[in-house]
């Protein structure tokens, strides 16, 4: 298990976190397949950062959620980990 599943294990245990998580589940999905993606190709922030022309910082800012991603910079994000971006519309859920 990554230490980031462990963390979120551990933060599921709290009633009052797993309500929240639930609300904005599709946000944490997107960021851990950001981060993900990034393991995987084996780059730090600060790599990745230079790959895709801004910095570090930027990078972590877009892994911890904080901004709102265009699909442009996505698009970008994917080819510079070696990934390809899908989207997905899924009917229901509320």
């Amino acid at each position: 298990m990554t230490k980031l599943q462990e963390l979120k294990k551990r933060f599921m245990e709290d009633p009052e976190f797993r309500e929240e998580y639930a609300r904005i589940e599709e946000e944490y999905a997107l960021i851990e397949a950001l981060v993900r993606a990034r393991t995987a190709a084996k780059l730090t922030q600060a790599e990745l950062a230079r790959r895709l022309g801004t910095t570090q910082s930027a990078v972590a800012r877009l892994e911890g959620g904080r901004v709102s991603p265009s699909f442009a910079t996505l698009r970008r994000y994917a080819e510079a980990t070696g990934s390809r971006l899908t989207v997905d519309l899924v009917r229901g859920g509320g």
